[in-house]
Formats: structure tokens, C-alpha cells, sequence
């Protein structure tokens, strides 16, 4: 497979990803944030940055990292910056975090470490993007998947820099007027270029060749496919547009952004379909559980992106819970789906990959185990579909017990990706033949392959 060889930092990127994932769940547990508090409170904001920034973002670049190679079939020249770009995202995140919890009051900390935190997360994610787009331009013309990853980038760093904005407003850096527009109006633009351009968009284009790749089916450019992306790429220029004519104080900026709203299910329709052709088209027979995991997200992403084009689902208390679909069900479905085959998938070729054809090896599919996991996934989207519920109806004592559901099948599942990665489930026989190295857990070898 051209791209197939191994992001040295890929498997970083993950473990803190999940490390974030469940801390966010956590904190709603226990009562922080929304629905707790309101929905601009800093307490809130705490727990949407270290779910949307802390896993929802590390997990795409993670991804990405690995699976750029792929999809443009050339390696990423920048690889070694993948660690300081790690760092400045993780410390930006635990300063901005910081100046939320300073915001609350709740510890006498300066609130300049929201700016702070601000810059060296724009500066993360630009270095981050660098990288990725530095691939890209080398590999003209694009294939479609990356595309939508260009797409992203673009949305990632509108998002980096509106939200930089932010913290200037809420520090007291920046006038007050351009805090009020920003409050009023940039709130939704800021979280549809972030979760709907930069991870949306980019799951959209990594999940056509995961899935082309994962259920043995061609892969064909058809016409839906294109008319998806010019849906996707207008919508999120649409969005950039209306968030310039937020900061700038001119009108039409609702309207701009439910023109996007429209674009973006249309988008999603047509998307679906592709999928649907590519699961038609396929050669494995039976589907294996990241790709049957993965359609019950996509069957989210439709239904949440049909509520949020409903107006009065947009306003109110009913937009947390769309909200709260969408990205529990939508983007954490589907990313802990993959993640689900990309662990075993990425630990079979560091550990087998080197010696195959030279000694016995297992299969990806012995690396784990189905059974199982299909329970947990189950167990996840009834909690999901639960805490979304009890959301619109503002019932927390259900939300705390829906989400605490939630957090335990997510632990379940990343102890399946431990016991991958610890090669827990191979059979005896076939775990350690003469020659192979075993993979760490999490931390990159010191000469690993693929790396430059």
C-alpha cells in the first residue's frame, strides 16, 4: 500500500487524545459545566475546549500524520515537527484551560494565560498545518480525499485564529465592542469552522479511503463525491465570510451562516451516498466492527445536521443537545470506531509488518477482539442517544447517569486499544515470532520507521 509506513508520533497524539476525552466526561460527571452552569460559562468552556481541542483535535491530527502519506502516496517531509507542534497544542490547552478556571474565579490565577494560550495554540495548529500543507502542495493534483483535508486545514486555522480573538476579548486585551460582536455572533461561526470544518470535513475525506480500504472496494471519484466537497468547500467559506463580517461589524452574517447550514446537509446527503456505494461495491464480504460502528456516527451526522438547519432547534436550550449529539455521536462515534482498527491495524505493521513473508504472523483481525467490543459500542450509543435526550428534556440527574454510561464504555474501549497494543488477545502461538519487536504503548521508538 503506497504511504504504509509509520508515523513516529501517531500513537502520542492518541493516548492524550483519549486521556482528554475522558477527563471531559469526567468533569460532567461531577457536575461542571453545562447543564450545570450556562452555556458561556467558563466552566463550560473548560469542558468544550478539552473535548473538541484536547480529543477531538489530537485525534484528527494524529490521524492525519498517518494517513496523509497515504491518501497523496508520498511521505511527510516535516515529520520531526509533529512533536513540538504536540507540545504547543497540549501546553497551549492547559493554559487556556487555566485562564477559563481564572475566569470562574474559582483560583486566583492571571487571566493572561488566556492569550497566552490563545498563541500557542494558533501556533501549534499553524506549525501542525505547515506540515500537512507543505505534503499536500507537493502531491498536485489532490485525490478527493485530500482535498477535504485541505479543506480543513483552512477551516482549522480559522478557527485558531477566532478563537485567539476570544481569549484577547475575555482577558481584556481587546475592546470591548469586539468582545460584544463575539459573544453575539462569532460563538456559532467559531465551533462550525472547528467542528464542523476542520474535524468534520477531515473525517469526511480520511473516512472515504479508510473505507474504500478497510472493506477491499475501489475507489472511484464520482460525481456525488466532487459535488460533496464543492458543498463542504462552500460552506465553510461561507462560514470564514460571515465570521470577517462578524469582527468587522457588518450585517449579514446569520444569513451567510444558514446558507452554510444548508450547503453542509446537502453535503452530508450526498456523502451518505457514497458510502452507501462504497459498502455495495465491496469485497470483504462481511464488514468488520469499525465500519459497522462507524455508520450508526454517520446515521448521527445526518440526523444532527437535519436539526441544526431547523431554526428553532438552533436557539435555545435544544441547540446543546443537537450539539451534544453531534459531537458525542458523530465525531467521538466515529473516531472511536476507527480508532478501534487504527491501533490494531498500525501495531500489526510495526510489530508483524517487518517480518512478514519471514515468519508466521497473525492477522490484523487477531489483534483484537469483536465480540466484546460490539457490546461496548452499543453500550456507548445508548448512552450517547440517552444524555442527548435527557438534554432537551433538562432532566441532569439522567444526563449525569447518561454520561457516566458513556464514560465507561469509553474506558472499555481504550482498554481494547491497550490490550491491541499489548498484542494481549494474538493467539500464543503467533504473538512473538523470532524477529519481532514489540511495540510500546504509546512513546515513539528513538529510529522509528517512516519518520523524516
Amino acid at each position: 500500500m503506497p504511504g504504509a509506513t509509520l508515523s513516529r508520533w501517531t500513537m502520542s497524539y492518541f493516548a492524550a487524545a483519549c486521556l482528554m476525552l475522558v477527563t471531559g466526561q469526567g468533569l460532567m460527571i461531577v457536575g461542571y459545566g453545562y447543564p450545570f452552569a450556562d452555556a458561556g460559562a467558563p466552566e463550560t468552556l473548560v469542558v468544550v475546549h478539552l473535548i473538541a481541542i484536547g480529543w477531538l483535535s489530537l485525534l484528527m491530527a494524529g490521524a492525519l500524520l498517518q494517513f496523509v502519506p497515504v491518501l497523496i502516496a508520498r511521505p511527510i517531509i516535516g515529520g520531526r515537527f509533529a512533536a513540538p507542534a504536540l507540545l504547543l497544542l497540549l501546553a497551549g490547552l492547559g493554559c487556556l484551560v487555566a485562564g477559563f478556571v481564572a475566569l470562574s474565579g474559582a483560583m486566583d490565577l492571571p487571566l493572561a494565560l488566556l492569550p497566552v494560550g490563545g498563541v500557542m495554540l494558533l501556533a501549534g495548529f499553524g506549525l501542525f498545518a505547515g506540515i500537512l500543507a507543505v505534503a499536500l502542495l507537493s502531491a498536485r493534483p489532490l485525490p478527493l480525499p485530500a482535498r477535504f483535508v485541505a479543506i480543513g486545514l483552512f477551516a482549522l486555522v480559522g478557527a485558531a485564529v477566532i478563537g485567539s480573538a476570544f481569549t484577547a476579548a475575555l482577558s481584556g486585551l481587546a475592546e470591548r465592542p469586539l468582545l460584544d460582536r463575539l459573544v453575539a455572533d462569532g460563538v456559532a461561526l467559531h465551533a462550525a469552522l472547528g467542528l464542523g470544518g476542520w474535524l468534520s470535513a477531515t473525517a469526511v475525506g480520511v473516512s472515504y479511503r479508510l473505507f474504500s480500504m478497510f472493506l477491499l472496494a475501489p475507489e472511484v471519484e464520482r460525481s456525488t463525491s466532487r459535488a460533496a466537497w464543492w458543498g463542504a468547500s462552500l460552506a465553510v467559506g461561507l462560514v470564514a465570510v460571515a465570521a470577517v463580517f462578524v469582527l468587522s461589524g457588518i450585517f449579514g452574517a446569520a444569513l451567510l451562516f444558514a446558507a452554510a447550514l444548508l450547503l453542509t446537509f446537502v453535503a452530508v446527503l450526498l456523502y451518505g451516498a457514497d458510502v452507501l456505494h462504497i459498502y455495495r461495491g465491496r469485497k470483504r464480504k462481511q464488514a468488520e466492527l469499525n465500519i459497522r460502528a462507524s455508520f450508526a456516527a454517520l446515521g448521527l451526522f445526518a440526523l444532527s445536521i437535519l436539526f441544526l438547519n431547523v431554526p428553532a432547534l438552533r436557539a435555545g436550550d435544544m441547540v446543546a443537545a443537537v450539539v451534544y449529539l453531534f459531537v458525542f455521536g458523530w465525531l467521538t462515534g466515529l473516531g472511536l470506531a476507527q480508532l478501534y482498527k487504527i491501533v490494531a491495524f498500525l501495531t500489526w505493521l510495526e510489530a508483524y509488518g517487518p517480518i512478514m513473508g519471514r515468519a508466521p504472523v497473525p492477522r490484523v483481525q487477531d489483534l483484537v477482539d469483536e465480540c466484546s467490543a460490539l457490546i461496548l459500542f452499543r453500550f456507548y450509543y445508548g448512552a450517547v442517544a440517552v444524555a442527548t435526550l435527557s438534554l432537551a428534556a433538562g432532566t441532569t440527574g439522567l444526563f449525569r447517569m447518561a454520561v457516566a454510561a458513556q464514560l465507561l464504555a469509553t474506558l472499555c474501549l481504550i482498554r481494547e486499544f491497550i490490550r491491541a497494543r499489548r498484542l494481549s488477545i494474538v493467539p500464543a502461538a503467533l504473538r512473538a515470532p523470532a524477529g519481532m519487536a514489540r511495540p510500546q504503548l504509546f512513546l515513539p521508538r528513538p529510529a522509528f520507521q517512516g519518520d523524516k
